[in-house]
């Protein structure tokens, strides 16, 4: 995940946080109903701008767990 997916990630969960907050939404459907009606209002937004979809961002060619494997594997050799 590249730093404007994970920017609009992060935007989209702080602002569900606010809006479950501010709007007293209690319950997991309802909860789950509005975090994915902020994200479409994220994704819409991406869209209106001209912005880059998250599907369509390029991937890393090394993923988290892969880095994560590696970095164990270091740390045992220091051992």
């Amino acid at each position: 995940m590249g730093s404007t997916e994970l920017a609009a990630n992060l935007f989209r969960a702080t602002q569900t946080e606010e809006k479950l907050r501010r709007d007293g939404i209690k319950g997991k459907v309802r909860a789950n109903r509005t975090h994915f009606e902020v994200g479409q209002k994220v994704r819409s937004t991406i869209k209106e701008l001209g912005g880059t979809m998250p599907e369509q961002l390029p991937t890393p060619q090394t993923s988290i767990q892969q880095i994560s494997s590696a970095q164990n594997k270091l740390t045992a050799r220091k051992k």
